[in-house]
């Protein structure tokens, strides 16, 4: 059958429309009817190259719609049915057997390799195959088959237009706050960033207790929103010293966690430097392949501090993200409060405006 998809076709170039045919679903696949898709960062990394994604690929992989049609071997869900989409994984790895999905051994395979695992591609288009299954699903197209392993089942009363974000972005931040960091009430924590992923990381050390909760960013707007959420400081790291404000913010104390969206090695350095005795600094902003920091471990070798890397928020999507919309459908997890929608037709200009800031969370509608 055709679908409309919008494609990436080379680095640093805009993506492409084009009616593209898409084979029947697989054994263990679902046909879903996208109603939205979120915009992300890793969408943007991977159309420029950062990371070694072949193209030319439908990307996208924050989907929401319908089922339509399910594989012989699927039974998680039925036509009609109101998904949302999310990372892919193998199932059978050590790490997926264990209930830690994010961290699948064939994480790059089953995400970032544009082709199912047997080598083959969803689309073609008039030049030949295009890629397919990015991150299970590739929901930048009007249509595409989805892996069983990226299919969240919802109620059908939920907006699948403002939930489509849960299947990366923010389930990252919330469950890096809530499944890996866990901070207790009265502790403190910064999140460096306060784009989609900070967002909700903030939102969610809100609902810790945690009391000391402070947002960096360069951009004043984004600390204002971040403060009317539930930030009880904010800091412009441009304009401040960031060592030294956070130092002030906890009476030299230091942080019990720091929460890195950035990827930035010099904005993580001094956030760790910045932490207290047994403090937790996790990264979770992506970067290209060989970025290092350098850590001090004279000095700091006292303060048994740890650093850890999180993935997908260390969550098992299909119990995480219905976790998420009951947060949100009780007020107490308000991450509509950053989407903006866009007609399909201008998902170039989401990326656009992504890039530069003016928008926290794009959302295709198709």
């Amino acid at each position: 059958m055709k679908t409309r998809a919008a494609v990436a076709v080379a680095a640093h170039q805009p993506l492409e429309f084009e009616q593209l045919e898409l084979d029947e679903p697989r054994i263990d696949e679902v046909r879903v009817r996208l109603v939205a898709s979120g915009v992300c960062h890793t969408d943007a990394a991977v159309r420029d190259g950062v990371m070694p994604t072949l193209l030319p690929a439908v990307l996208g992989h924050e989907g929401a719609g319908i089922v339509e049609a399910v594989g012989a071997g699927v039974d998680s869900v039925a036509p009609g049915d109101h998904v949302v989409l999310s990372a892919n994984s193998c199932g059978r790895c050590a790490q997926c057997l264990s209930g830690r999905l994010a961290y699948c051994e064939d994480l790059f395979g089953r995400n970032f390799a544009a082709q199912r695992s047997d080598g083959s591609r969803a689309f073609t288009g008039s030049e030949g195959a295009v890629g397919s299954n990015f991150f299970g699903q590739s929901s930048f197209a009007h249509i595409t088959n989805v892996a069983a392993r990226s299919i969240v089942k919802i109620d059908s009363d939920v907006d699948l237009t403002l939930v489509a974000p849960l299947g990366c972005g923010m389930q990252t931040g919330a469950g890096a706050v809530l499944n890996e960091l866990r901070p207790p009430p009265g502790s403190s924590i910064a999140v460096l960033g306060t784009g989609a992923v900070g967002t909700a990381a903030l939102l969610a050390a809100r609902l810790t207790g945690a009391t000391t909760i402070v947002a960096v960013d360069v951009v004043d707007s984004r600390l204002e929103l971040a403060a009317e959420l539930g930030a009880t400081h904010t800091l412009n790291s441009r304009s401040h010293d960031l060592q030294t404000e956070l130092a002030r913010i906890t009476n030299g104390r230091g942080l019990d966690y720091v929460l890195d969206t950035t990827g930035k090695p010099s904005v993580l350095r001094s956030a760790v430097d910045s932490l207290g005795i047994r403090g937790t600094a996790a990264l979770v902003g992506s970067s290209p392949e060989g970025t290092e920091a350098h850590f001090e471990i004279g000095e700091s070798l006292n303060k048994g501090w740890t650093f850890k890397t999180i993935i997908q928020g260390g969550s098992v999507p299909q119990v995480f993200i219905p976790a998420l919309i009951a947060l949100w459908k009780q007020g107490r997890f308000p991450f509509d409060t950053i989407i903006h929608h866009y007609p399909f037709d201008d998902i170039n200009e989401a990326f656009a405006d992504a890039a530069r800031g003016t928008v926290i969370k794009p959302v295709i509608v198709y």
